[in-house]
């Protein structure tokens, strides 16, 4: 079962703990022979094969109210959301750039469609190894995405990030990283008088956690500033 486990989580999009639950349960044989249930309270089931049909109805119309991907146990994240919504300032190291939009309603629209299928507009390939090699260390990658492909909610989750905050009319949406990390890592977008601010906020845990930063700095100069071009255009 736990070989099993490991080979569903690499070649699905579930997370590791999903699917050691789904393997583990097939070591036990849980058939319902009692539909007395069903008399009582009147139902009448749906065939597996029409609710198959309705749950891909529901995918192809974003109409997922909810999935295993916004769960926190999904990822990571065991704290209270509230708690790391001040991004936090003393001993962090950041990635702060800024650059005049065009249209701020465009720009905002692209910041809500970041990530998933839609994919982080630069070098996204970049984001895809980052994803693989949090995967096989663990971590949720890149499988997630995203629930709807332009709309976020406080809680929701964009690939290996939880959105801590989506202010949509006070311009803002803070990201909090749960990927596997020597630290902890925020990502926030602010636009504020026709000026798009993009800040890499990074407050590492030890030597080891400095020690990351630096060496992944040359390509936060790549990824981040490509970003911020092609969400201000």
């Amino acid at each position: 079962p736990r070989l099993s486990s490991y080979w569903l989580y690499f070649v699905t999009s579930t997370s590791y703990k999903l699917a050691t639950a789904l393997v583990s349960s097939m070591k036990v044989e849980v058939v319902c022979r009692d539909n007395r249930l069903m008399n009582l309270l009147q139902i009448q089931p749906k065939s597996y094969h029409e609710a198959l049909q309705k749950t891909f109805m529901k995918i192809e119309d974003h109409e997922i109210i909810s999935s295993w991907k916004d769960a926190l146990g999904s990822g990571s994240f065991t704290h209270n959301l509230s708690d790391f919504m001040k991004v936090p300032t003393f001993g962090c190291l950041k990635d702060e750039r800024s650059l005049r939009v065009r249209d701020q309603q465009v720009s905002l629209s692209k910041i809500w469609r970041i990530g998933g299928e839609n994919g982080w507009y630069y070098v996204s390939w970049l984001w895809k190894v980052r994803g693989f090699i949090d995967k096989i260390f663990g971590g949720v990658g890149l499988r997630r995405g995203r629930t709807h492909p332009s709309k976020l909610a406080t809680g929701d989750v964009v690939d290996f990030w939880r959105v801590l905050l989506a202010d949509k009319n006070g311009y803002r949406l803070l990201l909090f990283a749960e990927m596997k990390l020597p630290g902890e890592a925020w990502l926030e977008f602010r636009i504020q008088n026709g000026v798009l601010y993009q800040t890499a906020t990074f407050r590492p845990r030890g030597i080891l956690g400095r020690v990351y930063w630096y060496l992944v700095y040359p390509l936060h100069g790549i990824v981040f500033k490509g970003l911020i071009k092609a969400l201000s255009k």
